[in-house]
């Protein structure tokens, strides 16, 4: 499944539909960030329709990062029925994206 590219006119609606969201803060510029998308690809196709896997560019949507308290990026922010429960800082391996979500499901 293709991670979803989320903006701040539709963040809330998107997110609070999915029954768990597990959103990326990044920026085109950020190496680590780089690094992070075919983790977050693996992640999303071992998951499927299961939940929501999404990206919210910190450039083109500094609402969104200032709203959520970003201030290092990669961001991965957890959201359960459009809540945040979990983040993780910096790049991680699948296993440790997996485990939160494998708790929540």
């Amino acid at each position: 499944m293709a991670l979803e590219h989320l903006t701040t006119a539709d963040f809330d609606a998107v997110t609070g539909a999915a029954p768990l969201a597990m959103v990326d803060f990044w920026a085109s510029w950020c190496g680590p960030c780089k690094m992070l998308t075919p983790v977050m690809e693996n992640v999303s196709a071992k998951y499927g329709s299961r939940i929501l896997a999404a990206k919210v560019n910190v450039d083109d949507e500094p609402e969104l990062a200032r709203k959520f308290g970003v201030m290092n990026i990669p961001t991965v922010v957890f959201l359960k029925n459009g809540r945040e429960f979990d983040r993780k800082v910096g790049v991680m391996a699948g296993s440790a994206y997996a485990s939160v979500l494998d708790q929540n499901l």
